[in-house]
């Protein structure tokens, strides 16, 4: 499995299958050092890579298997506007958390595309 994105509209569907190997390295990688998750609707979040990693091998340790589909991308220039739907259901298909997110990627000099600001909160618990 590829860690690198080439593509903005590739960036969700990269996030989930490395979420669901469970290498937290490799999400971390995902994001530019001085990115911003925001985890909720109030903005609540984290800053830079070493404050991200601690949310991420959280949600890495959530049960359950993970898909997100994009429902737009919208590049300008070297920045993407994405948004997404995003399920981590359970073996039987039942949702444990979902929501949506929004987020925006950069293009680096390499042709890769890398979260500056990645934005979940408008997630629920439940189905």
């Amino acid at each position: 499995m590829s860690t690198k994105v080439y593509r903005p509209a590739d960036m969700n569907e990269t996030f989930a299958a490395i979420r669901n190997s469970g290498d937290v390295g490799a999400l971390l990688a995902l994001y530019e050092e001085d990115a911003h998750l925001l985890v909720d609707a109030n903005g609540s979040g984290f800053a830079g890579k070493a404050a991200i990693a601690g949310e991420l091998e959280r949600l890495v340790r959530m049960p359950g298997t993970m898909t997100s589909q994009n429902t737009f991308c919208v590049e300008h220039g070297d920045l993407a506007l994405l948004r997404a739907d995003f399920a981590i259901v359970d073996e039987e298909g039942l949702a444990l958390y979902s929501g949506f997110t929004a987020e925006i990627v950069r293009r680096q000099a390499d042709g890769t595309w890398l979260y500056v600001v990645d934005h979940a909160g408008a997630s629920r618990y439940g189905s």
